[in-house]
């Protein structure tokens, strides 16, 4: 992870960081293979530090992290899904720009 403030979920810690997590959450599901999730990548590091200490985000390998991917019914990459009292309540496939991302993060930290 490039930036301090991006968690890396995964299927075991899944539950207790992003379900049970107090703030909203925005994950992406990414692999290593995937040329969009590289591009997207900086994105997701820039809005981790602009929303740090008022939600949390992270990322997902979905090669790593089979359960939660099938979970959440991930079959595109990238996926970004915002959480929010542990419920998925936006979803987004394929790259996003920082400004929508970021929009959806602000309601949601309301």
């Amino acid at each position: 992870m490039a930036s301090q403030n991006v968690h890396e979920f995964t299927d075991a810690n899944f539950e207790g960081q992003v379900v049970s997590s107090d703030k909203p959450v925005l994950v992406d599901f990414w692999a290593e293979w995937c040329a969009p999730c590289r591009t997207l990548s900086p994105i997701i590091d820039a809005i981790a530090e602009e929303f740090a200490g008022r939600a949390k985000v992270g990322k997902v390998n979905t090669d790593n992290s089979r359960d939660i991917a099938f979970r959440y019914g991930i079959n595109a990459l990238p996926t970004i899904i915002l959480f929010k009292n542990g419920e998925p309540v936006k979803k987004w496939i394929g790259f996003q720009r920082k400004e929508a991302l970021a929009a959806a993060l602000e309601d949601a930290a309301k």
